[in-house]
């Protein structure tokens, strides 16, 4: 299968007062074309760290990261690249249909296309009638769809997702599934951290579990789900896995 996202001997340090903390040391990842990463760890692990590095939000350091083949640092790479952050801060004063006009225009898509393409995914998360609400008004879960919409505004082929079901209801949580599974089908690569074992478990094609920085484990869902053969769920692997290495 074809490499999509690679991240070779990835390491992160940074000041916290007078001391050097590690975040991220010596971090291997391989991602393919068409394939669901879940990246699960405590909080302070390092996964939104490594999502930043990736974007280029933050400087690398040490490490290489290539996106499509491509050096992450140049920025013709984040064109096809779409972005779901943990708790997005947008203007309380737009509207999602402004919102996602700011960031099409953006990525220079033409005007002739945009509004269609704003409907279509305002009909996606379910926002059709809400499309010329002020955002400053909407609830958590409302500001997670909006994230979810602003993120594929470019019809991106990889989509990086941080924590995409935060503070969404059950119901929501399964759209949110159903729609992550069918970007899958069509193609699209997607990474993914979560808090939620029981997320990760159902949707993701590959699992890979950080620690203070350190990946632990990682390799195709089925081989963690195997574990219950065993007696052991995710969940417990998990928590066994971090106690070992602690």
């Amino acid at each position: 299968m074809e490499q999509i996202l690679s991240v070779k001997n990835l390491s992160y340090t940074y000041k916290a007062g007078r001391v050097n903390v590690k975040a991220l040391d010596d971090l291997d990842l391989e991602i393919c074309r068409g394939e669901i990463f879940g990246f699960i760890g405590p909080n302070g692990a390092g996964k939104t760290t490594t999502i930043k590095l990736i974007l280029n939000i933050l400087p690398l350091q040490n490490g290489k990261i290539k996106i499509s083949g491509e050096d992450s640092s140049k920025p013709k790479t984040r064109l096809k690249v779409g972005y779901m952050p943990e708790s997005a801060v947008y203007s309380r004063y737009l509207t999602p249909k402004e919102l996602l006009y700011m960031y099409g225009r953006i990525f220079g898509i033409r005007k002739s296309l945009l509004k269609q393409r704003i409907s279509e995914l305002l009909a996606l998360v379910d926002l059709e009638k809400e499309g010329s609400r002020l955002i400053g008004t909407f609830s958590k879960g409302m500001m997670q769809k909006v994230s979810f919409a602003q993120s594929l505004i470019n019809e991106p082929s990889v989509l990086i997702l941080d924590e995409p079901t935060s503070g969404l209801d059950p119901v929501l949580r399964k759209k949110m599934r159903e729609t992550i599974l069918n970007l899958r089908d069509a193609g699209k690569t997607i990474f993914f951290s979560s808090h939620e074992l029981s997320e990760v478990e159902l949707i993701s094609d590959k699992i890979g579990i950080l620690n203070k920085g350190r990946l632990l484990a990682t390799g195709p869902t089925k081989s963690f789900m195997g574990k219950k053969e065993e007696g052991l769920s995710l969940e417990n692997y998990f928590l066994n896995l971090i106690k070992e290495k602690q």
